[in-house]
């Protein structure tokens, strides 16, 4: 029997490098390999040069190089491969949709491609006007040209349904790993102390509610620490500066951290995990946080509440958050309960066997053989 093959566009590449769609990426390739699908995943690579190929742990990697850097050689990199991919015959799976508008060389080609629509790139406040409406054009590109679509969210779903028929649109949420221990070492090189810590693990921009966090936390002696990572460069980014400017002598900014058991031991180990990301789906990192068995202390939006249901302490403003680190600092009973929720939650709706299953069914459903019978 000849094995069903797929291509994965939109991302940089496997092995994972970058975030959370390349992690994903990468657990889908290795779980429909294992179960006897052919997975061809286009990388993105610097330089001059011809199309290359190779494998890793069975997946096809297919290599294509650019030259231009940042923004322009992503466009660049997924023109390259849409062309490629337009010459292939199997199954499509297109991770964002932020240049969608190539997907009608696809369509014209008469390709089944199954686009995964991320979140809401247009109303993120980093984005100026040019950038907000090619993110909006491309998200009203990818609904029209995918032969389906994949939604992280249910609000989300609800979203892509005022573009097109809901019927035309699957909700898978993005999944994490369990993690039951950590080492405390690692905690050292940052003087920090098992459950005498709280963290926010995000990229620094305005509608992830940096500010508002750092404020509240800093409003008055914690004898508690928060540590916030990210990328910050407050001599050229004026919200940085705004952010590390309000933090108290209690707040600690280590930079970015991209060792994974660096993370997962602040993960582990912080007395609560603070989430305030007020634009998107299903965040990779707050499912993370779930699986890491975190108590979690999350801006009130539909978003996040329904990834963490009743289990997580909500703030709506800067005011509300303080009171919460008030209130939750010294209330040990409270703070078991939430982690205990944590996981409940994790193990009801996020574990990545129930989300690969989940694709592997949608994937063989819209094989192309079978879509002809349809």
């Amino acid at each position: 029997m000849t094995p069903k093959k797929l291509y994965i566009l939109g991302i940089r590449g496997v092995p994972a490098e970058h975030g959370g769609f390349e992690t994903f990426a990468e657990k889908l390739s290795l779980y429909l390999t294992a179960h006897g699908w052919q997975v061809y995943v286009y990388c993105q690579e610097e330089g001059l040069g011809e199309i290359t190929y190779s494998t890793w742990n069975e997946v096809n990697r297919i290599h294509i190089p650019v030259t231009q850097a940042g923004a322009l050689g992503t466009v660049v990199f997924d023109w390259k491969a849409t062309r490629h991919a337009a010459a292939q015959q199997g199954l499509f799976l297109t991770l964002g949709y932020n240049t969608a508008v190539f997907s009608l060389l696809q369509r014209l080609k008469g390709q089944t491609n199954i686009i995964n629509m991320d979140g809401i790139e247009w109303r993120r406040d980093k984005w100026g006007t040019i950038a907000k409406t090619w993110f909006w054009l491309n998200e009203r590109a990818g609904c029209w040209m995918g032969s389906h679509l994949v939604a992280d969210h249910p609000k989300i779903k609800d979203h892509l349904a005022t573009r097109v028929s809901a019927a035309r649109i699957t909700m898978i949420p993005y999944g994490g790993d369990e993690v039951t221990g950590a080492d405390p070492t690692l905690l050292a090189t940052y003087a920090l102390e098992p459950g005498q810590f709280s963290v926010i693990i995000a990229r620094p921009e305005p509608e992830n509610s940096f500010l508002e966090m750092v404020r509240a936390f800093s409003s008055t002696l914690r004898n508690h620490k928060l540590v916030v990572l990210g990328n910050f460069q407050p001599n050229n980014n004026p919200y940085h500066k705004q952010v590390m400017d309000a933090a108290s002598a209690e707040v600690i900014f280590p930079g970015a951290i991209y060792e994974t058991s660096v993370v997962q031991a602040l993960r582990f180990y912080c007395r609560f995990y603070l989430h305030g990301h007020r634009v998107g789906g299903t965040n990779p990192s707050l499912v993370e946080a779930l699986g890491a068995g975190c108590a979690v202390i999350a801006h009130d939006n539909p978003f996040n509440r329904w990834v963490t249901e009743s289990g997580a302490a909500y703030f709506k403003d800067e005011a509300a958050c303080s009171a919460l680190f008030t209130q939750l600092l010294t209330d040990d009973s409270t703070q078991q309960q939430m982690e205990t929720a944590s996981r409940t939650r994790f193990h009801q709706r996020f574990t990545w066997n129930q989300i690969l299953l989940q694709y592997e069914e949608l994937l063989a459903k819209w094989y192309p053989h079978q879509s002809a019978r349809r």
